[in-house]
C-alpha cells in the first residue's frame, strides 16, 4: 500500500503523468534534453520529473555516450519492474497463474480451450471497435481497420507500433510491452500461443483472411515482440 501511495503521488502531477506516457508510447530511452524539448520545460525542470519517476521504479536510468561527441548523457527508459494501482489492493497477477496453471493440468483440452478463449477475446474486441464505427454500407477502408486494429491493441494493453507494406499486403505488427510478461515468464508457451491466438482472432475479424506469423520474440532475447500479418485476400 505505501508503494502505491507513493506512485499515486508521484503520478498526481499532470506534467510527471504525461511524461511518463510519452515514454511508454515512445518505446526508446529519453534524454533529460528531449523531455524538455518536448514538453516546453526547462531541463532541470526536466530532470527533477524524471528523477522522481526513477524513484517511485517506474524508470531506471544509465549513463550512456550517445554517439554525438562531448559528455556522456544520463538515459531513461521504463523499468521492467510491474506496476499495479488497486483500492484495496488486489493480486489479479497471482489469479492469473492460478487460472492458467489450473487449464494446464487439464492436458491438451486445457491448451485448446486457452487457445479458443484467447482468440475470442481477440473477436470481442474487434466486434467492439467496428460495431463503434458502423457504416451504413457496412464497409471500412483499409485505413480505418488500421486505426481499429491499434486501438483494440492498445485497449488489451500492447500499445503495438504498426508499418504496412507499399502494396498494403503485409502488416507488421511490433510491441514492446507485454501484459502477460510476468505470467509468461513461468508459462511461457502457453502464454505466447494465448497471445498468437488473440492476435488471430483480432486481424482476422477485421479483414478479410490473414495468415500470421511470429518474426521476434521477447521472452528470446529479443527487444520486442514482431508478428508479421500477410493479407492473402
Amino acid at each position: 500500500m505505501e508503494q502505491t501511495l507513493r506512485i499515486t503521488n508521484v503520478l498526481s502531477d499532470p506534467t510527471r503523468y504525461y511524461i511518463y506516457q510519452h515514454i511508454t508510447n515512445r518505446h526508446q530511452e529519453v534524454t533529460v534534453q528531449e523531455i524538455a524539448d518536448s514538453f516546453a520545460i526547462h531541463p532541470n525542470v526536466a530532470r527533477l520529473h524524471l528523477s522522481k519517476l526513477e524513484d517511485v521504479k517506474m524508470l531506471i536510468s544509465e549513463t550512456k555516450k550517445t554517439g554525438k561527441g562531448g559528455r556522456p548523457s544520463r538515459l531513461y527508459r521504463l523499468s521492467n519492474e510491474l506496476i499495479q494501482l488497486h483500492f484495496p489492493f488486489r493480486d489479479y497477477q497471482l489469479l492469473s497463474k492460478i487460472a492458467i496453471q489450473t487449464m494446464l493440468t487439464l492436458g491438451e483440452a486445457g491448451k485448446q480451450a486457452l487457445h479458443q478463449t484467447g482468440k475470442q477475446f481477440g473477436q470481442e474486441l474487434a466486434a467492439g471497435q467496428l460495431a463503434a464505427g458502423t457504416k451504413a454500407n457496412g464497409e471500412f477502408s483499409f485505413e480505418e481497420r488500421l486505426k481499429m486494429l491499434k486501438s483494440a491493441a492498445t485497449l488489451a494493453g500492447f500499445y503495438p507500433e504498426l508499418n504496412v507494406s507499399e502494396d498494403q499486403s503485409k502488416i507488421y505488427f511490433e510491441i514492446f510491452n507485454c501484459p502477460f510478461k510476468e505470467v509468461a515468464l513461468q508459462e511461457t508457451e502457453a502464454i505466447c500461443t494465448m497471445h498468437v491466438a488473440f492476435l488471430k482472432g483480432l486481424f482476422e475479424s477485421l479483414f478479410d483472411s490473414v495468415e500470421l506469423v511470429e518474426k521476434e520474440n521477447m521472452l528470446s532475447g529479443c527487444e520486442s515482440c514482431v508478428y508479421q500479418a500477410i493479407l492473402t485476400q
